[in-house]
């Protein structure tokens, strides 16, 4: 009893600050809603710089993003609850969103997925990637969508989830064939475009 009231006192304290600092509001509402296109954004750069670093990481980030969100869907088998915006009154509802299980937070879940797996991989660029994970976390709360616990959650099931798939699935060989095949095919058909743009 006394988590879920903590939950909600913690919520009420992040979520009132978008009441006293109004104009902190748009940069929020632009974490909360569009950030994931920079991240999406980001993977595609990292994906087409052709590192097999780069390219191992992303694998493991997409791995981690579908194991955390099979975690993320048993947890909301477990626990339930809506958004903090049709459960509680007074609620600074920033942005709109439809009324459902928000336990817990597919939001968190896919930025520490993805972040996580890049602090493992690159240790001194990845702390801003954790930072930029805790910030979307904490806007999804200012703007009235979560409550604290659904991102805690979400965040400790990603975090788990990148762990265990950083140790183990670039130790996999059929996982290194697959890229090695498909950068072979990508080889053949690069030479195609360029030859095809002399013509």
């Amino acid at each position: 009893m006394w988590i879920s009231e903590l939950n909600i006192e913690l919520f009420r304290v992040i979520n009132d600050s978008g009441k006293d600092f109004t104009y902190l509001n748009p940069a929020m509402i632009f974490i909360a809603e569009y950030m994931v296109l920079f991240l999406a954004l980001r993977i595609l750069i990292f994906w087409f710089t052709k590192s097999k670093t780069n390219r191992m990481m992303i694998i493991c980030g997409l791995i981690t993003f579908l194991a955390a969100e099979i975690m993320g869907e048993m947890a909301g088998l477990i626990h339930s609850n809506n958004q903090p915006f049709s459960e509680l009154i007074h609620v600074n509802k920033l942005i709109g969103h439809e009324v459902d299980n928000s336990f817990p937070s597919n939001h968190t879940i896919l930025f520490f997925s993805f972040c996580m797996v890049f602090f493992l991989f690159k240790r001194k660029s990845g702390v801003l990637w954790i930072l930029l994970a805790c910030l979307v976390g904490l806007s999804r709360i200012w703007v009235g969508v979560h409550y604290p616990g659904d991102v805690i959650v979400g965040a400790a099931i990603s975090i788990l989830s990148a762990l265990i798939v950083y140790r183990v699935v670039p130790t996999l060989r059929f996982i290194g064939n697959l890229l090695a095949i498909f950068e072979k095919m990508e080889r053949q058909i690069l030479p195609q475009k360029r030859k095809s743009k002399e013509l």
